[in-house]
Order: C-alpha cells, then structure tokens, then sequence
C-alpha cells in the first residue's frame, strides 16, 4: 500500500490574511489483513474507534450538504475554493471508510442495522432542522473533529493501532486541519448570531456523543466478551488514560472553547500539524505495503 496523491487541489492564497491551502489527496488505501482487534489487541479500544468509524461516511456528506447549501450566497472567491475543497476532501473520506466496512463485515460484525438506525436519525434531523441550523452543527461538529486530529498529531495512542488503520486515520485528521475553519467561517457570513452557534453546539454534542456510545455498544457486544472480560479491559483502557483524554479534549475542552463568544477556529493555531499527520500516515503506509523481493 503506498500513500500516493493521485489528483491534487489546492484553495488559493491571497497576499495578507490569506486563507489556509485545502489540498484533495486520493491515497491508495487497503484494508486486507486488518485483525479484529486492531487497537492494542484490545476489543473496547478498537472498538470505541470503529464505534467513531461508523459515523463518518454519513455524516460527512451530510456536513458537505449543509455547508454547499450555502455555496451561492458567499462572494469570497476564496471561501468558495475552500468550500469545494472540503467538500472533496470530506467526500473521500467518506469512501474510505465505507471501504473499510467490507473489512468488518467480513469479521462477521453485523453493522448494517446500526448504520440503517444512524442514518433514519440524521435524516429526520436533516429534514427537521433550519438549513442554518444543519450548517451549525456541522461546525460545531468540525471543530470536534479538529481537536480529535490535534490529538492524533500530538499524542501516541495510535502508535498502537494497526499500520493500514494508522494511515487511514492519520491522512483523515491531517485534512480535518487542513479545512477546520470553512463551516465556520460561512456560518459567520449567513447566520452570525451567537443563538445559532450554540444550538448546533448542542445538536453535534448529542449526535456525536450518543451515537459514538451507541455504535461502539453495538461492536462490543457482538465480541461476547462478558462482564469480567469487558471490565478487565476497560481497566487496562484507563490504566493508559487513552479514553478519558479524548473525552476531555474532544468534548470537555471543545465545548469550552466553543462556548466562548469571540470563538474561531484559527485560535487553535495547529494547522502546522497537518504535515505531521502527513508524515505519519505516509510511514504508516510504507510500513503496511507488503516486502518487495
């Protein structure tokens, strides 16, 4: 497997306060001889990361949805750029990961009902909510993804996990940097007010934490680990302090941080970090392609 950029795009820089570079990557992914058990050889681990797994091809495209929506009420021709590179980046994501599915299903996890349930749930909130609505949890929710990608840079608990995965998530949280700020930043030129920011707050909060719970829940049980098992292995998840610094850094500290009226993205000033995940995922790659000669 190498990690290639099969077509590029790139948002345009302007002198001054110019906006990040978007680049669309297609790296050449493959999942074959993936465990079950990909995380540490342990089941709650992997799983809680399988859990988040389930969520992304759905609800990106969703988050494209809600932010293209918007796409011929913004003048900025660089913030139309960077719209279309998200939507690129976040629609190859979504790929991605629905090709690593196949992987799971042929372990013998029964996925599909969980998926079904997921997306009947997004599409009532989808026809429920306000199209402002829709695109402000779509920023509160990258502003959650970001700090799990700053995390990702920053900390070594995917070191643990298996080389194809690690490349995976590695070039997955490079670009959440790279386009952490366009949901944003639109939401700020159709709906400003502070009412709308924090009501998608809320409704990010809830989809990501309930059904991340929900969908790891589903994988678990289907290990049939019991209760001694399960408990064995919670303690040596939290011996490792690896699930409660997500927690605390994806929704204790970005509920805070959001929570703050003169909040941007830009205040996290990682997205020198992109090129580490970069880097990272391209040896992840190299060391997941198979010997030659």
């Amino acid at each position: 497997m190498m990690m290639t950029t099969e077509t590029s795009t790139e948002t345009p820089a302007s002198a001054g306060a110019a906006r990040r570079p978007i680049t669309v990557r297609k790296p050449a992914l493959a999942f074959d001889g993936v465990p079950k058990h990909w995380f540490a050889g342990l089941a709650v681990a992997t799983h809680m990361s399988n859990g988040v797994n389930l969520l992304f091809p759905y609800g990106e495209r969703f988050f494209v949805r809600s932010v293209y929506y918007f796409l011929d009420r913004i003048a900025d021709p660089e913030l139309q750029a960077a719209i279309r590179a998200f939507g690129g980046q976040e629609g190859r994501h979504a790929k991605a990961h629905e090709d690593y599915f196949e992987i799971l299903r042929e372990q013998g996890y029964q996925i599909d009902g969980f998926l079904r349930f997921f997306q009947a749930v997004s599409a009532r909130l989808e026809r429920w909510a306000t199209p402002e609505l829709r695109l402000a949890a779509t920023a509160a929710a990258e502003h959650f993804t970001a700090l799990m990608a700053e995390g990702a840079a920053t900390e070594a608990h995917l070191e643990q996990a298996h080389a194809r995965l690690r490349a995976l998530l590695f070039w997955h949280a490079a670009e959440e940097l790279e386009h952490k700020s366009v949901a944003y930043d639109v939401l700020q030129q159709v709906d400003p007010r502070y009412g709308t920011r924090i009501a998608g707050l809320a409704i990010a909060t809830a989809m990501l934490g309930g059904m991340w719970w929900i969908a790891s829940l589903t994988l678990l049980r289907q290990d049939r680990l019991g209760l001694r098992g399960l408990l064995g292995q919670v303690a040596a998840l939290r011996r490792t302090r690896k699930g409660d610094a997500v927690f605390t850094r994806v929704f204790v500290r970005g509920i805070r941080e959001y929570l703050r009226r003169d909040f941007h993205p830009d205040d996290n000033d990682n997205y020198h970090l992109a090129a580490v995940l970069l880097a990272k995922a391209a040896a992840a790659a190299a060391e997941a392609a198979p010997a030659v000669g």
